[in-house]
């Protein structure tokens, strides 16, 4: 008698795919914002001292509303979570261009910043818990992509719209109401919570410690490598215009590599493949300082470095997905946002320390930090 393997769920097209527009959205919108907001606000004659201040109440809305995620998904449940956060981002971006008072921006900003907070935890963690074990690192990997196209494009289309008008703000406002009509849809599911086992989400550390550290390592060194990669290159004695192209093709890599690796994650041992990144990561940091010499081979190491290095995070997203769903899923996440908001903080601090150490501390920093985080997985052999 013959035994046939139990048929493997398969993948809810509609769904994934629209969760995963979700993404592309939500990063078209923060692309568009970033530097829309700054130079609104240098036009209005503020300076970059009022500039860095407002820019950081969005990450004070995030870091105040983030305790109080796994609260809200389970009183409103994740789909009417996020459609309601989507409409609240949409009504605060219109109303920017309506109401130009610095003091009125810091305020729509923490909102923005809140409403931001809720829908990339929820929107990430839903799209996680419905998607088969089997695929699991395919689709992480597709939210990942599209999301960081989204950022990427985001510069690019506020070329389009210029800012002569309201426009880019109303597009951006659009850009979440389309959001909002793909999570409304009657196709996409409401996920099956149960509420979180563990009071707190500190309690969650132990639970999950490969994936927090995956996500405070991407935050340290993504802020680190955006804010000192161009910087390095020209200490390196590339002009402004060659070492920002450098920084732009880096950040390519995350958009090509990450579907790729996620399918491997699929088919082999996840936590051996974080192994293999993270040693790869290292190893491909020690490069840069002979590179960064050779424009061609910086263009293609620093690209093929940050496809690999991006990819951590998905996968190690994925390990949470396969041992966790519902409220514990969640809280993972929302701890992991915590984590996010730390690495950004930290990463520019860490790396101009390296960098006034020694020429090449960036370099050193990021191989440094990538095997350390390397030896997680072979530690900690029950953990997420």
């Amino acid at each position: 008698m013959l035994l046939h393997p139990p048929a493997r769920s398969a993948i809810s097209a509609a769904p994934t795919l629209s969760l995963t527009v979700v993404g592309l959205m939500f990063g078209l919108v923060m692309g568009l914002g970033a530097p829309l907001f700054t130079l609104e606000m240098v036009d209005l004659g503020f300076g970059t001292g009022m500039i860095a201040a407002n820019t950081m109440m969005h990450a004070v809305g995030s870091l105040a509303i983030a305790p109080f995620i796994p609260r809200i998904s389970m009183a409103l449940g994740p789909k009417r979570a996020v459609t309601l956060a989507l409409l609240t981002g949409a009504a605060t971006l219109a109303l920017f261009p309506l109401l130009p008072f610095i003091w009125v921006w810091f305020g729509l900003r923490t909102v923005l910043g809140a409403a931001c907070e809720i829908i990339l935890v929820l929107s990430e963690s839903w799209l996680n818990q419905i998607t088969p074990d089997h695929a699991r690192g395919r689709v992480m990997g597709l939210y990942s992509t599209l999301l960081s196209i989204g950022i990427a494009a985001g510069p690019a289309l506020l070329t389009v719209t210029g800012r002569t008008s309201a426009l880019p703000f109303a597009c951006a406002s659009i850009g979440l109401l389309v959001a909002t009509g793909l999570v409304a849809a009657p196709w996409l599911p409401h996920p099956q919570l149960t509420p979180p086992q563990r009071p707190s989400l500190l309690r969650y550390l132990p639970l999950a410690p490969i994936a927090i550290a995956a996500t405070l390592l991407i935050a340290m060194l993504d802020s680190a490598a955006t804010s000192f990669l161009a910087l390095y290159a020209m200490h390196s004695g590339w002009s402004e215009h060659g070492a920002t192209l450098l920084l732009s093709i880096m950040l390519l890599g995350a958009t090509a590599f990450q579907i790729p690796i996620g399918w491997i994650g699929d088919r082999t041992s996840r936590r051996w493949l974080l192994v293999s990144l993270a040693g790869v990561a290292a190893a491909g940091a020690l490069l840069w300082p002979v590179a960064i010499h050779h424009p061609g081979i910086a263009h293609a190491v620093l690209f093929a470095w940050d496809g690999v290095f991006a990819s951590i995070y998905t996968v190690a997203m994925s390990v949470v997905g396969d041992r966790y769903k519902g409220g514990d899923l969640i809280a993972i996440y929302t701890l992991s946002s915590l984590a996010w908001g730390a690495g950004a903080f930290a990463g520019p601090a860490l790396a101009a320390s390296s960098m006034a150490a020694a020429p090449d501390g960036l370099a050193w920093f990021a191989a440094i930090t990538c095997a350390l985080f390397g030896l997680l997985p072979l530690l900690l052999k029950k953990s997420a």
